[in-house]
């Protein structure tokens, strides 16, 4: 009886009798392609669209490997195949360069795809007829810290503690239902406050606060930027002056005068720098 192949691999399945001279040699071939499939590597260009991966009959070959770098700079969206009838588990790394997406199918069915600008790592197994994410919910994932240059969530996550040290983006709402919102101020919903109880000079960190005082504020130049505001608080008994620093303009909106102005007690007025050392004031009980 004549050899035959297994379905998947394409290992030589060899017969009783068969192969005398060669059987160790076949062996071994297929011990490789064993090797290949747990722990093999290569690295292929996919700049040819669609580029269809090989299962060679009793041979090493491309398709066989358990871990596929896809590279190549690629000029439009690329599909990357694998035979029909092949169930296999892969570990694939879109290292392409050129923002098109690359789908990973079988060559009848459907498959994963990478966006274009998705250039990272995917689980991936075929089932015979599709190619499917291995892992696309992970249920509770309990960890200690996760380290990321991006951290993008499509679905409703529970987070009980997140610590985050550069831009956070979202496409739909962030959602809180217990605690605060807080950012480097304070929390999002609550003015912050500074308070004082002698002559103050504002500070680049009072920019969102308010100033409850009770004695004389100054305005200085080269602190401030454009759309940063400052809310100054009279909690004293007598009125006190809110100074401009040397260079600084500061507009009255009520008469469009640039001048210190008078805030008298317990009255507020918010300052905003709409320039580089210029800044309009306005409020209630301010003259």
């Amino acid at each position: 009886m004549a050899n035959s192949t297994s379905a998947n691999l394409k290992l030589t399945v060899q017969q009783t009798g068969e192969n005398p001279g060669t059987w160790g040699q076949i062996t071994n071939t297929n011990l490789l392609i064993l090797e290949q499939a747990i722990g093999g590597y290569d690295a292929l260009s996919v700049a040819s669209s669609p580029t269809a991966l090989t299962f060679s009959n009793g041979a090493l070959s491309n398709g066989k490997n358990q871990v596929l770098k896809l590279t190549g700079t690629i000029s439009g969206n690329v599909i990357v195949t694998i035979p029909n009838s092949i169930e296999k588990t892969y570990i694939v790394q879109n290292a392409t360069s050129g923002a098109y997406t690359v789908t990973f199918k079988t060559a009848s069915g459907s498959g994963i795809t990478w966006s274009a600008t998705d250039k990272g790592k995917k689980i991936l197994y075929s089932d015979g007829t599709n190619i499917e994410e291995g892992i696309t919910s992970t249920g509770s994932l309990i960890t200690q810290n996760i380290t990321t240059s991006n951290l993008t969530v499509t679905n409703s996550t529970n987070v009980s503690g997140i610590t985050i040290s550069d831009n956070v983006t979202a496409v739909n709402n962030i959602t809180t239902t217990g605690g605060d919102m807080v950012d480097q101020i304070g929390e999002i919903r609550s003015v912050p406050i500074n308070s004082k109880t002698s002559a103050y000079t504002l500070l680049a960190t009072d920019h969102g606060k308010f100033i409850s005082t009770t004695a004389a504020v100054t305005v200085p130049p080269s602190v401030f930027s454009a759309g940063q505001t400052v809310t100054i608080y009279n909690d004293s008994g007598s009125s006190f002056a809110i100074t401009k620093g040397s260079g600084v303009t500061m507009y009255w909106v009520q008469t469009g005068a640039n001048a210190d102005r008078t805030l008298a007690t317990r009255g507020v007025a918010t300052i905003l720098c709409v320039g580089t050392n210029t800044f309009v004031i306005t409020g209630g009980l301010l003259t």
